[in-house]
């Protein structure tokens, strides 16, 4: 019973989406706009960088807040920061008060690991930086953090239940971006350089949109 409340408790904490939230307050629906996804990165694209940041922010402590929780008050019980962080990012992708269609995953995923060990976060955050810097796509973050992770965090703890938990979620966030990979293949997902080139990024993803039509 304390696994099953602790999984409700995160996941409704993952539940909760500021991207929609600030979207609402703006009149729109953010999954109708931009990239159509309900995170940060979509915030950035439709309200500006600063909702943008602020959403990110949110999600990475939602998740921090979830895990750090669950270890403070379930110490005894094993996997529970697994538990805890994959139950948070499954309530961010499928947040039952958004008709399960919420975001992608990948500032939850930032937030459980850098909860579950800073050090980790940091060098996965350094190695993820120069990888989006090269292919120039973001979205190639979290596909292979969250492919990492969950076996790097299995053999630094030697718990292969702890790993198959996380990548539970991992699978989650795969999924989320299919969508990233056949956008990459048309020419129309938003690369990197969108943060200092807007004007430009647009006008290259419209034209290789109307030449796919």
């Amino acid at each position: 019973m304390r696994y099953v409340l602790c999984f409700l408790i995160c996941y409704l904490i993952g539940c909760i989406n500021p991207s929609y939230i600030f979207a609402k307050r703006e009149g729109f629906d953010i999954r109708k706009r931009g990239s159509g996804n309900a995170g940060a990165s979509n915030a950035i694209i439709t309200m500006g960088k600063t909702v943008g940041i602020v959403s990110a922010v949110f999600d990475i402590v939602k998740a921090v807040a979830a895990v750090r929780l669950s270890m403070l008050f379930l110490p005894e019980l094993p996997f529970v920061a697994e538990l805890a962080a994959a139950a948070c990012i499954l309530g961010h992708i499928f947040p039952v008060f958004m008709r399960f269609r919420g975001g992608k995953g990948l500032a939850c995923l930032g937030g459980s690991i850098l909860a579950m060990d800073w050090r980790v976060f940091l060098c996965l955050l350094a190695v993820e930086i120069v990888l989006a810097l090269i292919v120039n796509y973001i979205c190639v973050v979290p596909l292979t953090a969250s492919v990492i992770y969950p076996i790097l965090r299995g053999l630094m703890t030697g718990q292969l239940w702890g790993a198959l938990i996380l990548s539970v979620a991992s699978a989650a966030i795969i999924f989320r971006h299919v969508e990233n990979l056949r956008r990459i293949r048309r020419g129309t997902e938003m690369r990197l350089n969108f943060l200092w080139n807007r004007d430009r990024e647009l006008e290259r993803i419209q034209e290789n949109g109307e030449g796919k039509e």
